[in-house]
């Protein structure tokens, strides 16, 4: 018998974890210098389409007798730079964009980035609202409306859910006002407190995180009665649409052979449902609801007015109303950096939900 006949099996340490960890890092640090890439050129966008709309920033803001000053006129103008060739103007702006100061503002005489901090939490708490609520009912009902297939639960669902997507949120958003706070008086009508409290000490912005984390918990009832209202408005459209493809998205797994496998294991129908269809259904949902919870963030405009609330929405309608060009393009890259992101979150998540799902 040779030598090597004799020797010891050499034993088989644990798999390593450093290609999974260096392919988990290459992967974050391409889509960061891909989002920051596109947001250069969301900025870009957004400074061609604001010099193409028709008006004046000075006339905007500065009002009707001081645009008659030729002096007046052009302090502003050299003020925040407007004397300067286009191409000048956004080099100077991506110059600021790089050291993280987004201008100042024409119309509130701040830095934008103090604007978009004081106006972001109000949206965000609202958006967050919407969408816990969102999932919550619409992946519910969508199971609901998947199990009873052609039954008349899934009929009934089948209508709401084309209800919330079809109707317009404005119409809503009155209609709402009109039932709940004018006629039945069950909730307020607007702002993010009632006129006899004073916000808690400032820490994220969301009045019920600051309210709970201060121990107010008066102001904390007060918040969550204001969120009520506007938040369910938005939820009604994502509600419907979440419905819509949760149902979808299981009905088209709950035909695969594994889950009749499952079954005639004799596994309960609530095991089956849950590990076995949701979980594959989950790719297809959370991408939706990122996709929802951005529009939520960005596109907020008419909600907030309705019900008055201080948020992106608000701000973003302002600025471009008086053509102030330092906030609107503010505004155009949260929302970039927010679709970015969310995409950047939905992606991971889809790791963890599959294991199958390798990063590239």
């Amino acid at each position: 018998m040779s030598s090597a006949d004799n020797a010891l099996p050499v034993p088989v340490g644990r798999p390593r974890t450093r290609a999974p960890r260096r392919d988990l890092w290459r992967f974050l640090a391409k889509r960061l210098v891909a989002g920051a890439v596109l947001c250069v050129g969301i900025t870009l966008v957004s400074f061609v389409l604001t010099q193409l709309v028709p008006g004046d920033p000075a006339a905007a803001n500065l009002g009707n007798r001081a645009v008659e000053d030729p002096a007046a006129v052009a302090a502003f103008r050299a003020q925040y730079g407007l004397d300067k060739p286009l191409p000048v103007q956004y080099g100077v702006y991506l110059g600021k964009l790089v050291r993280g100061d987004l201008g100042e503002s024409q119309q509130s005489h701040r830095s934008v980035k103090a604007d978009l901090a004081e106006y972001i939490p109000a949206t965000f708490e609202l958006a967050l609202f919407a969408i816990v609520l969102s999932l919550v009912v619409g992946v519910t009902l969508g199971i609901v409306a998947a199990v009873f297939r052609d039954r008349w639960p899934d009929q009934v669902l089948r209508v709401v859910s084309l209800a919330g997507v079809s109707m317009p949120t404005f119409w809503i958003a009155l209609l709402a006002f009109f039932v709940f706070f004018y006629k039945l008086g069950w909730l307020p009508g607007g702002g993010r407190l009632g006129p006899a409290l004073t916000p808690p000490p400032r820490t994220t912005g969301m009045f019920t995180v600051d309210a709970a984390l201060a121990g107010q918990w008066g102001v904390l009832g007060s918040a969550l009665e204001h969120l009520v209202l506007p938040g369910l408005v938005l939820a009604t459209y994502t509600v419907g649409m979440l419905l819509r493809f949760t149902r979808a998205s299981m009905l088209e797994i709950l035909g695969n052979d594994y889950v009749r496998a499952a079954r005639a294991k004799g596994l309960p129908e609530r095991v089956v449902v849950v590990r076995h269809v949701l979980r594959p259904a989950l790719i297809s949902i959370i991408t939706v609801a990122g996709l929802a919870f951005g529009s939520l963030l960005s596109g907020t405009v008419l909600v907030e007015t309705i019900y008055s609330w201080p948020g992106l929405g608000q701000y973003a309608y302002t600025s471009a109303k008086n053509l102030d060009l330092p906030a609107i393009m503010g505004v155009s890259v949260v929302v970039a950096a927010v679709y970015i992101a969310i995409n950047l979150l939905v992606d991971l998540l889809y790791g963890v939900i599959d294991p199958r799902i390798r990063l590239s």
